[in-house]
């Protein structure tokens, strides 16, 4: 999640939305990387979706809101049955974690009983123990059109995604050609985990890190643990950073986050 960044639409009642042709969108980044978005969602809660290709197996990097199925969408990467890395429990990055039979995540994140979640702002901003900016109004309707002709954004619920492996810190993710280590990053919540690539030294960062303002007073975060995560990753071997959250960065900018941060909070 990040900081919304577009206008209320006051006490006027909501428009009929329309229905989007096509809710995910898909975009290559390299031969084995894919990042696939949901482009009617606001920006508060529109995260990227990794699906990295490997010569054994395919591992995919959270999944989405939930409003529409994920695997239908592509049924080309799914041919067969990917890992499925789950960040953190936040509504944006779980939601479509049930279609997924080899779900992995923290042990600290509720992916079994999650919070019910809402498109709603306003509801939203409740269940995270968010304030509503006074500086930057927010729409009610944190969705631009629906999936589906019928579909009622007031029937969202974030479903429940049965762990079948809890992941600790320094585990290896194994996809063949690619292994990935496991790094417990607390700060943003307390399960909140990045995989890290040290042969390419690329990381997948989830909620972490991403060049935006940092969600770190939500409920489940801690500014303590955060500034201690933020020196670890300060001093990881980085070339290039594919977030939870906006386009990739590169370790310099990984770097100067971290040290913003920091000094934020000395």
């Amino acid at each position: 999640m990040t900081p919304p960044h577009v206008t209320r639409a006051g006490s006027t009642p909501a428009p009929k939305l329309p229905v989007a042709d096509h809710w995910f969108t898909v975009t290559p980044v390299d031969d084995a990387i894919t990042v696939i978005h949901e482009p009617q969602v606001h920006p508060f809660l529109q995260a990227n979706i990794w699906h990295i290709r490997g010569s054994q197996r395919d591992l995919l990097v959270d999944a989405g809101l939930g409003v529409a199925p994920l695997r239908p969408a592509f049924p080309h990467l799914f041919t067969d049955e990917p890992i499925l890395v789950i960040t953190h429990g936040h509504l944006d990055h779980m939601g479509g974690a049930h279609e997924f039979a080899d779900c992995r995540a923290h042990q600290a994140e509720n992916l079994q009983t999650p919070l019910p979640g809402a498109l709603a702002s306003a509801a939203l901003f409740d269940e995270l123990g968010m304030t509503e900016p006074d500086d930057e109004e927010v729409p009610e309707l944190l969705i631009s059109a629906v999936p589906y002709e019928h579909y009622d954004p007031e029937t969202y619920r974030l479903r429940p995604a049965p762990v079948s492996r809890y992941l600790t810190d320094g585990d290896t993710i194994d996809l063949g050609d690619r292994q990935l280590t496991v790094l417990h990053l607390p700060g943003h919540s307390p399960g909140s985990i990045a995989l890290y690539d040290a042969r390419t030294q690329t990381l997948f960062s989830g909620d972490v890190v991403y060049d935006d303002q940092l969600l770190d007073d939500i409920h489940g975060a801690d500014q303590e643990a955060y500034v201690a995560t933020m020196a670890r990753l300060r001093d990881l071997p980085v070339t290039v950073v594919h977030p939870g959250h906006g386009p990739s960065f590169d370790g310099t900018r990984l770097r100067e986050i971290a040290d913003a941060y920091i000094a934020a909070r000395a």
